[in-house]
């Protein structure tokens, strides 16, 4: 019986300390996110991990992640990090059992790494940025040795260990009054570091857009086709794609922001503020956005009406030219308030397209998730060396001089975006009835347009798709087919002809490094 007892004894001491780390833990992080509201909210443990994480992670399996979780692959990270967290903080608080200073003073590891990361990331602003994991850090080492403590040995009777005789009591008080104040510090500073996002809301819900000095033409009543499960040709703001690297979204306030021009080129350095593009002349476009991410028949591609400054007339005012008239940069860094990094030719940027500093997105200020206050853009390139969201910085350089963000990590300097087509209508797997059944999709090839879309059944011959109305060689283009459909499984299959006259090829290739080829197909089976 008294072995069962002291087995007993052990096991509860052992789920204790294990209740003990992970008190610990979070204790770390509820007092680290309180000391952040002090430093920038940016700098919480999570964040800062969660973001060096990504900055680590190899190419290829970010685009798996993509792939795989979609817009929810930020979401899966943090889980995974908490998770990790907790498996950590149980290991400690066994350790702590039996070694108590050294599994306590494990937990500073803790505070090692949160602290390295967070003065590591792009947008660090020194020593301070690691600071709130430190912190953490020393609190959840003294709680533990603090609740271990209560469940060592105190005594020995008759000369032998009394297994019963930890502190039972003062475990559960300490325990107790632990949790409640880490949850009291993590709701102080949850409320504390919201009160900077709550600027910024305010900020955007103050801005009243101007009427544009260069309207938008109107989008041509015949660029939707009426057909169930096409894709809408304006993308509204809420279903609009996200990639990108951003853990939290920025939330900047716009009465705050600034944006610097400066670097080769540029005969005196530009500053402007958010009012100041206010009352600039605005131009208005339809243009559509795809990210190099996705896949053939992906879903990361979106169309809206933007309204902001013309970039290309900001360059000509600081005295940028260029290449092809003399220019000393042939590169455009922009730079996010999270350090993100992306590179664009000074070319196409001035070549006449409508490249621009967006901001607002369908007739509303930029959404936060889109770059609320200010977000760059230009027809043509694919997102990542063209679409810097929460943009504060733009310098003139040199493709040679400096390689941006994704560069560094195996993705190509330049990057138009590709000819490419989507089925949306049927759907994989999809079962319709014999007789006729209308094929509809999308196809994009943006600032050269579309010309052309034809569908294949099985193994036959080429057939065109009747195109919908264009409304500029920016957007994409609807197109439709209607099937004669027959009885058992069919492969359908598009390609797209761009307004140059070139037809995307066929060869697959990865997104890695300039984006994904190939002709999207879907297996149907008709009943």
């Amino acid at each position: 019986m008294r072995t069962v007892r002291i087995n007993r004894t052990a096991l509860t001491r052992n789920a204790l300390a294990a209740l003990s780390g992970l008190l610990a833990g979070f204790a770390a992080l509820t007092v680290a996110e309180l000391v952040s509201a002090a430093v920038r909210p940016e700098a919480s443990p999570v964040t800062a991990v969660g973001g060096a994480a990504i900055d680590r992670t190899p190419t290829g399996v970010k685009d798996w992640a993509i792939r795989t979780f979609g817009e929810n692959d930020k979401i899966v990270l943090q889980l995974g990090i908490v998770v990790t967290l907790a498996l950590f903080a149980v290991a400690v608080g066994l350790l702590a059992l039996r070694h108590r200073r050294t599994g306590s003073a494990a937990v500073l590891v803790f505070g090692a790494v949160g602290t390295a990361a967070a003065v590591s990331r792009p947008d660090s602003t020194g020593f301070t940025d690691g600071l709130p994991s430190l912190v953490g850090a020393v609190a959840g080492a003294i709680l533990l040795y603090v609740l271990v403590g209560r469940l060592t040995r105190p005594r020995t009777v008759a000369g032998e260990d009394d297994e019963s005789g930890w502190d039972r009591r003062g475990f559960l008080i300490a325990a107790t009054a632990a949790a409640a104040a880490s949850t009291a510090a993590g709701a102080v500073g949850r409320a504390l570091n919201s009160r900077s996002a709550q600027d910024a809301v305010a900020s955007r819900d103050a801005v009243r857009l101007p009427a544009p000095a260069s309207a938008a033409k109107p989008i041509p009543a015949g660029a939707q086709p009426r057909v169930r499960g096409i894709s809408s040709f304006t993308t509204p703001n809420e279903d609009f794609y996200r990639v990108d690297t951003a853990l939290v979204v920025p939330k900047v306030d716009a009465n705050t922001w600034r944006l610097r021009i400066h670097g080769k080129g540029v005969r005196r350095d530009l500053e402007f503020s958010y009012q100041d593009l206010l009352d600039r002349p605005l131009i208005e476009r339809e243009i559509t956005l795809c990210c190099v991410s996705n896949e053939v028949g992906g879903p990361y591609i979106g169309h809206a009406r933007w309204i902001g400054v013309r970039l290309a007339d900001l360059l000509k005012e600081a005295g940028v030219k260029p290449p092809s008239r003399g220019g000393e940069a042939d590169q455009i860094i922009s730079r996010s308030v999270d350090g993100m990094t992306l590179g664009t030719p000074v070319e196409d940027v001035m070549d006449g397209r409508d490249a621009m500093l967006a901001l607002g997105m369908n007739g509303e200020p930029l959404p936060f998730v889109n770059g609320f206050p200010v977000r760059m853009l230009v027809p043509g390139l694919y997102g990542y060396v063209s679409a810097c969201k929460w943009i504060e910085d733009i310098e003139l350089t040199t493709f040679d001089d400096y390689d941006a963000y994704w560069v560094k990590r195996d993705w190509a300097r330049e990057a138009p975006i590709k000819t490419q087509s989507r089925i949306d209508t049927p759907k994989p797997f999809a079962r319709p009835e014999a007789g006729t059944v209308m094929v509809a999709g999308v196809a994009w090839a943006q600032h050269r347009g579309i010309e052309k879309v034809e569908i294949r059944v099985d193994d036959g011959p080429w057939r065109p798709a009747q195109l919908a109305d264009e409304a500029t060689v920016d957007t994409w283009r609807q197109w439709t087919y209607p099937w004669k459909a027959t009885p058992g499984s069919h492969t359908l299959t598009v390609r797209a002809t761009d307004g140059t006259g070139e037809t995307q090829t066929e060869k697959r290739t990865k997104t890695v490094p300039d984006g994904a080829s190939g002709w999207h197909s879907v297996v149907v089976t008709v009943d």
